[in-house]
């Protein structure tokens, strides 16, 4: 049977933590940031979990 590619998409957006699940960074810091206050800014520097309800479909985009 042939090796499995991972989605190269994914594999820059994802990474799998020791337990598994998927860490990902938050969205809408990019830019127009002058209307978002310094708290939400600070908040989505933070890593978070990626939702368990996609973890089935992940799991075959990121097999290795």
């Amino acid at each position: 049977m042939p090796k499995v590619k991972t989605k190269r998409a994914a594999a820059k957006r994802f990474h799998k933590t020791g337990s598994g699940a998927l860490k990902r960074m938050k969205a809408f810091k990019s830019h127009i940031l002058t209307k978002k206050s310094t708290k939400r800014k600070r908040n989505l520097r933070k890593a978070t979990i990626a939702d368990p309800t996609n973890a089935k479909v992940m799991q075959k985009i990121l097999p290795y």
